[in-house]
């Protein structure tokens, strides 16, 4: 059976100026990808979910967060920066401290700041239009999705 131990992750090895000992992701698409780098850390993970009461997130299903924790919050694709906002309120809120934002795909280019050390694997920038800026509605060009 293979051992997994804690990855070197060091303040002055990296964007990090504190070291996680928690990684959180939201609903759905950040679950596996903070599942697997917490696994990869040898730390836990959390997800927060859509609250039901209202707008954000919160920790549910027995995830305890609290102070003392430093957390990393990992999500699959960032594109307005909603969600991975929603998620460093519930860490926020719970008296936590958010150490940094790893995404897998940035679809902003490095337009968002979440104020705290971020990094994604994939950075690209992607163009979109409010229907009023955009050139092929202008020219009244249907959109087909397949």
């Amino acid at each position: 059976m293979a051992r997994h131990h804690r990855a070197d992750v060091r303040p002055d090895r990296g964007p990090l100026s504190r070291v996680p000992n928690l990684v959180a992701g939201p609903t759905t698409g950040g679950i596996i990808l903070a599942y697997e780098t917490a696994r990869h850390l040898g730390l836990a993970s959390f997800i927060a979910e859509r609250r039901e009461d209202g707008p954000g997130r919160e920790f549910r299903r027995g995830f305890e967060i609290g102070p003392g924790h430093r957390v990393l919050i990992v999500d699959d694709v960032l594109t307005t920066g909603g969600s991975v906002r929603e998620v460093i309120d519930a860490v926020r809120t719970r008296g936590a401290e958010v150490v940094g934002v790893g995404m897998l795909v940035d679809r902003t280019g490095g337009k968002v700041d979440f104020g705290v050390p971020f990094f994604a694997c994939i950075p690209i920038d992607v163009v979109s239009w409010t229907p009023e800026e955009c050139p092929l509605c202008e020219k009244g060009v249907e959109l087909k999705v397949t």
